[in-house]
């Protein structure tokens, strides 16, 4: 056994100057990862003009980018776990801006999914690193209001790149080619190597104590030098030399349960949003609206994005984030259905308006649930396989959706999206562990050492 105490230096720490360039840096990866994840879908109206590509091709394409997404997940796990949490968030937010980039130079449909499938293995690498960089980095009474804050302003990246692409894609035929230079610009990542620290946990769960232990004295004296002396951690705990994290270590019931959950909740979740968001622009173009005028509702309804981040940062550490996610969950399916039930222009944008405000808000809350369910040796493979198998549930999502419209019409889709999101709330519901009373007890116990 060894002493393991750098959960407890980090709880006791007040948010300072450290804290915030930290959520700067991981709000900049998250701002281009969701101004990237959608670039297919505001493109491929102009493509199906342009090329001649089918709602099946746009379905297959889009398939394919999530089973990208699964294996960027279960390789971003074995990244952050064999080489750092920070080197990780570098690497992975290198890797999508890098193809991002070469999408831009695509000849056809074949090559451009090509691109599009390794761009999203990056993508959903880079997520999962950036939830457990931060889980690990903040203090238990704030990792998820901060968590949600990455998002308020990592999620502008949506509408931001959504009015872009409005504005560029009727431009001209090869204008659409824009929206994923763009995309590419999170390789800028680079530019705050020497702000971050490589998580001290993760490199005392490796045993390299004297490491963790500078890192730490580093971050302390930081926050020592603008918030005045430190309270005193909680005393060290025991805890078993780390060893090598293989999948079978997801069979122990300690993580199975966990997993399992957190896969239908990734599941759902998945399906549920991009069902939505990568259908919209095509299935409003579909139905006789322009394409301007259908990227535009679009971006409109992307608005509501980092106001729904926000929402969850106010909640996420004042109530139990199990039943935020299910009143979330809720909400969305109702919004979603309704959005499906009109073509007034009014309320298609109010409607989609809501669900980007209650989706974002989840996915929020989400990021802070999921790593909290585990303990520091199985947060990365089981945080990276359940939001794995998440994106890869739809590879056949896009597929159950083009035969959906193509069978039953365009409100058909908005039922099977609504019926998804009410799924994973009841499972929530019922089978969801609260988180809350760890964190209060984490947070009693430092207000104790510290005499509060």
């Amino acid at each position: 056994m060894q002493h393991a105490n750098a959960l407890n230096r980090l709880n006791r720490l007040p948010i300072a100057r450290f804290h915030k360039l930290t959520l700067l840096a991981v709000s900049f990866a998250y701002f281009f990862e969701f101004a990237d994840i959608n670039s297919f879908a505001t493109t491929a109206p102009k493509l199906i003009k342009l090329w001649g590509v089918t709602v099946d091709q746009v379905a297959y394409v889009t398939s394919l980018s999530f089973v990208g997404m699964f294996f960027g997940s279960i390789i971003a796990s074995t990244i952050a776990d064999r080489w750092g949490r920070k080197n990780a968030l570098m690497l992975t937010t290198v890797w999508f801006g890098v193809f991002s980039f070469a999408a831009v130079f695509s000849w056809d449909i074949v090559s451009l999914g090509v691109f599009r499938i390794l761009t999203s293995a990056g993508l959903s690498a880079m997520t999962v690193v950036a939830v457990i960089y931060v889980n690990e980095l903040y203090p238990a009474a704030n990792r998820g209001k901060y968590q949600a804050y990455a998002i308020v302003i990592g999620i502008c990246g949506t509408p931001v790149t959504n009015l872009i692409a409005s504005a560029v894609v009727p431009l001209g035929n090869w204008s659409w080619r824009l929206v994923y230079l763009w995309g590419a610009l999170g390789v800028l990542l680079v530019l705050f190597t020497r702000q971050l620290k490589e998580s001290p946990r993760w490199l005392e769960s490796r045993g390299e104590h004297a490491k963790a232990d500078a890192v730490l004295r580093e971050i302390e004296e930081q926050v020592t030098g603008e918030k005045g002396p430190l309270p005193e951690p909680a005393p060290p705990v025991e805890e078993a030399p780390a060893t090598k994290t293989p999948l079978r270590l997801l069979l122990k019931k300690k993580y199975l349960y966990p997993t399992l959950l957190l896969t239908v909740l990734w599941v759902t979740q998945t399906i549920g949003f991009f069902g939505y968001s990568s259908w919209a622009p095509t299935l409003l173009a579909k139905e006789g609206f322009s394409v301007e005028k259908s990227v535009f509702y679009v971006a409109l309804t992307t608005v509501g994005a980092p106001l729904g981040s926000y929402l969850a940062a106010l909640v996420t550490d004042r109530f139990e984030r199990k039943w935020c996610l299910v009143a979330f969950g809720t909400v969305i399916a109702l919004c979603g259905l309704f959005y499906g039930l009109t073509f007034n222009p009014v309320l298609i944008v109010v409607f989609g308006f809501l669900v980007n405000l209650f989706e974002r808000g989840y996915t929020a809350l989400g990021y802070a649930y999921s790593p909290e369910l585990f303990d520091t040796r199985g947060r990365s493979l089981g945080t990276g396989v359940s939001y794995g198998l998440g994106r890869l549930s739809n590879a056949v999502g896009p597929l159950i959706v083009a035969g959906l419209y193509n069978g039953s019409g365009y409100q058909s889709v908005f039922v099977f999206i609504a019926g998804t999101w009410l799924a994973g709330a009841v499972v929530l519901a019922v089978f969801g562990p609260r988180t809350r009373p760890a964190r209060v007890r984490s947070a009693a116990a430092e207000a104790k050492t510290a005499g509060v």
